[in-house]
């Protein structure tokens, strides 16, 4: 189901990852850049939650929908983690970790379900939370201000993007876990 109310909300995410960069070429003062991508990312983050609401509302769950949803959100972090450092406000190595275990996650899930073991690595908790605290931290990170004149979001989303690297690390190391009989049973 290629044009479905939830698959065409999750390809909003995709869409939104050059409008979030270009806000930063716009020439308007920093502050401005800052709000408008931080409202961006927001909007955008939330309809992870509201398409996977209505495809079991709407009964319109589909494999491609599946499949482009957790691509969607790994787009939108990652692209978002490399605007945050190359604006000098996440480190690299923050995003080496987060953008690796993506990829060796994906990596990993793919060769499971090519063996029949996907099981294994179904999505846990652990990875709810790593990417919940993710989608804090980078907004944060984006607004780079004084929230409401109290909070400073720059220490804050410093903060939660290092304990989303130590969750991202940690629950690499779970699924890795819950694959390795697999992968013993197949290296054999």
């Amino acid at each position: 189901m290629f044009f479905t109310i939830p698959t065409l909300m999750t390809w909003t995410r995709i869409v939104a990852i050059p409008l979030i960069v270009g806000v930063f070429y716009l020439p308007l003062d920093p502050a401005t850049r800052n709000l408008i991508a931080t409202v961006m990312f927001v909007v955008f983050a939330l309809t992870d939650w509201l398409d996977g609401f209505l495809a079991r509302k709407l009964n319109q769950t589909s494999a491609f929908g599946a499949f482009l949803d957790p691509v969607a959100d790994k787009f939108l972090v990652c692209a978002s983690l490399l605007v945050l450092v190359n604006l000098g406000r996440a480190d690299v190595f923050v995003a080496l970790i987060i953008i690796g275990r993506e990829i060796a996650i994906s990596a990993l899930r793919e060769w499971m379900a090519q063996i029949g073991a996907s099981r294994s690595v179904a999505v846990h908790m652990l990875g709810k939370v790593k990417t919940t605290v993710q989608m804090v931290a980078i907004p944060f990170l984006l607004f780079d201000g004084l929230l409401f004149g109290v909070i400073d979001t720059s220490q804050w989303g410093y903060v939660l993007i290092w304990l989303a690297a130590v969750l991202t690390v940690w629950s690499m190391v779970y699924y890795l876990q819950k694959a390795l009989p697999e992968i013993r049973a197949r290296v054999k």
